[in-house]
């Protein structure tokens, strides 16, 4: 028996939604498949050079040898037993890759100096990176970190940014990944015009249009929540006509705006929470990337002083990814140990699990949890971030599931 609805009515209806089916398609957008660091390594530009990927190596290493010689002396030293597993692959990884994304800073790490002063520093930190590039020592993901677009660094920021482009393209091409951060966007207005100055600046060195993407930097309430109940952040992402890569929060100019005291300000006050919960709801579905911030507790002094930071900074960063919060900020070389043991427990204590609910889910066997589609993206998701960063090897996931990296990209639905 047929329906009695007039198939005109659903001509009807795919006219008046037309236009919200291509709104909704531009907007969210899943993850490409594109890889996301685990971390962004901020340097001030007046301490960059072109060897810092191997000089923080380097320290990190020389860390491990100095504070914890074997796997067992780590586990004990960053209070996670499950370290000592990983502990080899730890240090494969900052002898291989001990930065995965690097901001050269023009702002606060940098400071406020005379024009020409700056002017010297866009100029050295330019040939560094472009020194880097030719010698293969530069990170997989580069770019710098701007001052703001506020009226009083706005000036700054934009001949920075225009220096550093003219300096770096004298040399080399611009790098696939590199990326702008754009800091203390307290208002929509701020980001649109960051995308005006991408667009003239491309027109100006003859890059394509949309070559120059940049990251937010949510380091103020306002943008969080704005003047009148609504939550700008929203809005951003409109207003960055698809340039925007990513929301890093920042922890201390954040915390302390919202009134928190200097021994109570970081990653997991309250108030940090709500901000970067914001922030996930605003980006999520559109690929837009999130970046929790940072400890300003480094692994630095005596063996008692490193050992606390350690266990700080391993347990802040599980705390992150159980919030699939997937990156964060490192500021120093000693703290690469932790990040990249923390990163590689957690991938690797969920790695059977998430290969077997897979494999159930595309042979439609029982595995005792009834998993969706949805499900399926993050279980793939999973297994992907672990495999990009060095948790897994790629051998492992195909022994599991039968998949390769693109073989699992291709079955999100």
């Amino acid at each position: 028996m047929s329906g009695r609805l007039d198939p005109g009515v659903l001509q009807e209806l795919d006219r008046r939604l037309a236009s919200v089916d291509a709104a909704l398609h531009q907007r969210y957008r899943q993850r490409d498949g594109a890889r996301q660091p685990v971390h962004t390594v901020y340097v001030p530009a007046d301490r960059f050079h072109a060897n810092v990927g191997p000089q923080w190596s380097e320290e990190a290493l020389a860390t491990l040898r100095r504070y914890a010689p074997g796997p067992e002396e780590f586990a004990a030293a960053i209070g996670v037993a499950e370290a000592a597993q990983v502990y080899a692959r730890v240090r494969a990884k900052l002898e291989r890759e001990p930065i995965e994304d690097l901001r050269i800073d023009f702002e606060d790490g940098y400071g406020n100096h005379p024009d020409a002063v700056e002017d010297a520093a866009v100029r050295e930190a330019a040939s560094a990176l472009a020194a880097a590039i030719e010698a293969g020592t530069a990170p997989a993901s580069v770019g710098i970190r701007i001052k703001s677009l506020e009226g009083a660094t706005r000036r700054r920021a934009v001949s920075t940014l225009d220096r550093f482009l003219g300096a770096l393209l004298a040399r080399v091409p611009l790098p696939e990944t590199f990326v702008v951060t754009l800091p203390k966007v307290s208002v929509v207005e701020q980001v649109s015009a960051m995308v005006l100055l991408c667009e003239q600046l491309e027109a100006a060195y003859g890059l394509p249009y949309g070559r120059l993407r940049f990251e937010i930097q949510v380091e103020t309430p306002a943008v969080v929540l704005g003047a009148d109940g609504t939550a700008p952040l929203a809005r951003c992402v409109d207003a960055a006509a698809g340039r925007c890569v990513g929301l890093h929060y920042g922890t201390y100019d954040y915390s302390a705006s919202c009134g928190v005291a200097a021994a109570y300000q970081s990653m997991e006050h309250p108030v940090a929470d709500y901000a970067k919960a914001v922030m996930q709801v605003a980006v999520a579905g559109t690929g837009i990337r999130l970046s929790d911030g940072s400890t300003n507790i480094l692994p630095v002094g005596d063996r008692e002083a490193v050992y606390a930071a350690w266990r700080l900074h391993a347990r802040l960063v599980r705390r992150s990814l159980e919030r699939a919060y997937y990156q964060g900020w490192d500021l120093h070389p000693a703290q690469l140990p932790t990040r990249y043991a923390a990163t590689y427990v957690f991938f690797r204590a969920g790695l059977s699990a998430a290969a077997a609910r897979l494999s159930a889910y595309l042979s439609r066997a029982s595995s005792g949890i009834a998993d969706e589609p949805a499900t399926v993206r993050a279980l793939v998701g999973f297994l992907v971030r672990g495999l990009d960063c060095g948790a897994v090897d790629a051998a492992e996931v195909a022994a599991l599931t039968g998949m390769s990296r693109a073989d699992l990209l291709e079955v999100v639905p």
